[in-house]
């Protein structure tokens, strides 16, 4: 029933970029969140530097994590919380004076759009008509970590566990709902804005602290001079009103 979105596992990557090393000049390892946003934003960096090529890697900020520990080809990470980064910076995997926080991000729930289910509060996800809540696994995706915390304190999270449906990414739980797999997931609000005529937001989830964004350089990149080049442009006038487009606030 519940069928994975294609992921670039560290095997792909590794045929990929080693393949392709001449043709990709700069290679982005980004939070899932940021596919639509980031992919923009390659296509205005390669336009402002030609001859540059951008490629891109977007996963679950754990999962990608993971891939730049085991060696990885990656210039620049982008993650959707702090303690992937923390991680990265604890295995010193960073490039010091690069890391920096780029983006805001809001948690929702969001169910089908033709669904009849009246969300009004947390406590309305315990009817007995939620059969299942897709969710990031908190083990290694920022929003499942977001939302566990969130019902933890809420007193939730208890009865919710069983129906809860983990996902590799917070686009999967998108997925999910927007073809009626679940009737309710946790993601990120710039998610529920690109699919409007599949899903609805029935519920914003205020978080014990904000959902801040960092980028970093990778220590090991091949290309250190454009990896601090494309993070100056995501920070940019442009690269912020293309952030912004699609519904990331400011830091």
């Amino acid at each position: 029933m519940y069928r994975p979105l294609m992921q670039v596992t560290i095997a792909l990557l590794a045929l990929q970029f080693g393949v392709s090393a001449m043709a990709a000049d700069l290679i982005v390892s980004a939070a899932a969140s940021l596919t639509n946003a980031f992919t923009d934003i390659g296509h205005e960096f390669e336009r402002a530097h030609p001859g540059t090529k951008v490629a891109f890697n977007f996963a679950g900020s754990g999962q990608l994590l993971q891939q730049i520990a085991k060696g990885a080809p990656v210039d620049v990470f982008a993650s959707a919380d702090q303690e992937t980064m923390d991680k990265a910076e604890a295995e010193k995997l960073v490039e010091a004076g690069t890391r920096a926080d780029f983006v805001r991000n809001f948690l929702v729930v969001v169910v089908p759009i033709d669904s009849k289910l009246s969300v009004a509060s947390l406590n309305d996800l315990t009817k007995s008509e939620v059969r299942h809540i897709a969710i990031g696994n908190p083990e290694s995706v920022p929003v499942g970590r977001y939302s566990k915390a969130v019902l933890t304190a809420s007193g939730h999270w208890n009865a919710l566990e069983p129906r809860v449906v983990n996902t590799q990414n917070v686009r999967q739980s998108l997925d999910y709902v927007s073809r009626g797999e679940v009737e309710a997931a946790f993601v990120y609000r710039t998610d529920a804005a690109i699919l409007p005529d599949k899903v609805r937001i029935v519920l914003e989830v205020p978080t014990q602290k904000p959902i801040l964004y960092p980028i970093t350089a990778i220590r090991g990149s091949g290309d250190k001079t454009g990896a601090k080049d494309f993070i100056a442009f995501v920070q940019s006038n442009a690269g912020t009103k293309i952030l912004q487009k699609y519904g990331f606030g400011k830091p």
